[in-house]
């Protein structure tokens, strides 16, 4: 699987709404020489067997063939970054056809999610937003308390993939102040800071020269370490294993708090990886005692967020439906690693974003 080249690729297109015609011909321009054919399914159902069978490239968010149906398929695309959804899956658990994921078209749209939400929450502007609804001029009074710049601020980013290198890169513009990150491994060398993976041209921290200091380890000592370094935001970009499953709980909001280094202003905390990296519990007792200054969550667990959920009432967080990384551009740069990554096996090159199995990500 995987070592033949692909003159006339059949790429299989599954996705849970029909595909909009310009976006198939987008497609189709793309990758002239190949057969598309664009299948509506249901978040999880198997691509059928007459299909899977006569394609050689699969373009997924959920749906799968199974590995019996699969003898031709040379790679699989998906249109997501993460897979923890689908890492027990018998064609990832099964088979050795590679597969590769959207990793790094996230870094714009969430670092401006990311910055946006920072400046919701420290400029106020839901209490403005609500005061304009309903035509009311507000005081200065319900608005000084609290409010403050994000100059000076320091950032420690917790996973150091393409969101992080573009929130890095993003916030340093905005307030050019210390941004120390905490990567899984040790990164004491430029090759080892250089990311590997995909990245959007013209953006991000590719060669990881921004962090004023790298950190490394997942364990608690290594992690608490971190926290400890006087942060006023923690940015949240691991991907969810079982190393990183509750990583963030009550002893490490307490650290972060204890170590703020401006007394009246709580850390903030954003997270754009997956909700079970976080205790929710841990994270709304924190809200409530003012240990965290509030939160901004484009993922939560679990998801969707029931309507009764208490996190919806907690104090000044924003929550969105895990939409950060959405956008016109997604689809495109999906594709245009696909195209890269079908050229590299033709070349018999090493594939970019290829999943590692046994490890997660």
């Amino acid at each position: 699987m995987g070592d033949a080249p692909l003159p006339n690729p059949v790429i299989v297109l599954a996705f849970f709404r029909e595909i909009p015609p310009a976006f198939r011909e987008a497609i189709q321009n793309k990758f002239p020489d190949a057969n598309l054919e664009a299948l509506v399914l249901q978040r999880g159902e198997p691509i059928p067997t007459d299909v899977s069978r006569k394609a050689t490239v699969i373009v997924t968010f959920t749906n799968l063939p199974t590995p019996e149906d699969a003898a031709h398929i040379k790679v699989i695309h998906f249109l997501s970054a993460g897979l923890d959804h689908l890492i027990h899956h018998p064609v990832l658990t099964q088979t050795s056809i590679p597969v590769t994921t959207s990793s790094g078209i996230h870094g714009p749209p969430i670092a401006e999610w990311t910055i946006m939400n920072w400046l919701v929450a420290s400029k106020k502007y839901a209490r403005s937003y609500e005061n304009q609804k309903t035509h009311t001029w507000g005081s200065h009074d319900a608005y000084m308390d609290g409010l403050h710049d994000q100059v000076g601020k320091k950032v420690g980013i917790l996973g150091y993939g393409s969101i992080g290198r573009q929130s890095n890169w993003s916030s340093l513009r905005r307030n050019g102040h210390d941004r120390p990150r905490l990567h899984r491994i040790p990164a004491n060398t430029p090759a080892s800071r250089r990311d590997p993976g995909y990245i959007v041209p013209g953006t991000g921290d590719k060669d990881g020269t921004v962090p004023v200091s790298w950190h490394h380890g997942t364990d608690r000592a290594s992690l608490h370490a971190f926290l400890a370094l006087g942060l006023d935001h923690v940015v949240v970009c691991l991907p969810l294993t079982p190393q990183t499953t509750h990583m963030l709980g009550a002893d490490e909001f307490a650290l972060l708090s204890a170590r703020r280094r401006t007394p009246h202003i709580a850390p903030y905390l954003t997270n754009i990886s997956r909700g079970k990296v976080i205790d929710q519990a841990a994270l709304l007792a924190s809200l409530a005692s003012g240990e965290l200054r509030g939160a901004a969550l484009d993922v939560t667990d679990p998801e969707p967020l029931p309507g009764d959920h208490p996190l919806w009432e907690a104090p000044n967080v924003q929550i969105s439906p895990h939409v950060s990384g959405l956008g016109e551009e997604y689809f495109p740069r999906s594709l245009d690693i696909l195209r890269e990554n079908l050229g590299r096996l033709e070349r018999g090159e090493a594939l970019i974003n290829e999943y590692k199995r046994g490890k997660g990500y």
